[in-house]
């Protein structure tokens, strides 16, 4: 497994504005804190998410990629890339995974961080069918397909992107997480950044003791000291 002190450039990609803030974002504040630069990829623009049916989708969609910039900026992001597939219609296609495997050679991350593609039945929110087909995709994306450059050949010959392998590949999401980072210092920015997505959590009456409640149990399960939060995930080594 990577060593955080190790991760200098992080891919995250995410089906959805907002989901990488449910999952991660603490662990995202951590490591640009230490210096790693880390890129969004979202595949969608949550153009079906939100409350607010005033709005069409097209509005949705400029509404929620506007929420997620504000909220990459709380945690020290600021190279978000929107691939615009349909909300709620994501399959874990070729041409996603040739899309994914643009942006991989692209940013060239030692660390990809994505939703798993089970399902998990002990919480049924990360297993949003879009989640899960993202998650495949993107684990196809980083083997075989980036790594390999006789995989989508165009890439090389029309856009000059070279074979890049990706060292470690960390599920959110997972029913059987097995690496828990310690977000303690960086709770309140990962809160501040789901508040910035106000079309999906205004109408929460206790953002903080819910995003809370979670993380102390990440934490106790991690045996981390009482008053601590931590993130989960399931690394995948995949170099």
């Amino acid at each position: 497994m990577l060593d955080e002190d190790e991760i200098t450039r992080v891919l995250v990609v995410a089906a959805h504005p907002d989901d990488i803030d449910f999952g991660g974002a603490g662990t995202v504040a951590k490591l640009t804190d230490a210096g790693a630069e880390v890129v969004y990829c979202i595949v969608t623009d949550g153009d079906a998410g939100g409350f607010d049916r005033e709005l069409d989708n097209g509005g949705m969609a400029e509404l929620r990629r506007a929420e997620q910039t504000a909220a990459a900026k709380c945690v020290g992001v600021h190279d978000l890339r929107f691939l615009g597939y349909g909300d709620g219609t994501v399959e874990p296609t070729l041409g996603l995974r040739r899309d994914i495997a643009r942006v991989i050679r692209q940013v060239r991350p030692d660390l990809v961080v994505t939703s798993t593609p089970e399902r998990n039945y002990a919480r049924i929110g990360p297993s949003h069918p879009d989640h899960r087909a993202v998650g495949a995709a993107t684990l196809d994306a980083v083997y075989p397909d980036a790594r390999n450059p006789y995989a989508f050949p165009e890439l090389l010959a029309d856009e000059g992107l070279e074979a890049w392998t990706v060292r470690e590949v960390w599920l959110l999401g997972t029913p059987t997480p097995d690496r828990y980072v310690d977000v303690t210092a960086t709770v309140d920015r990962k809160i501040a950044a789901l508040r910035a997505h106000r079309s999906q959590t205004s109408h929460i009456e206790d953002l903080d003791g819910m995003i809370k409640g979670w993380l102390t149990g990440h934490a106790a399960a991690a045996g981390l000291p009482e008053g601590s939060y931590a993130e989960a995930f399931q690394s995948v080594v995949t170099a």
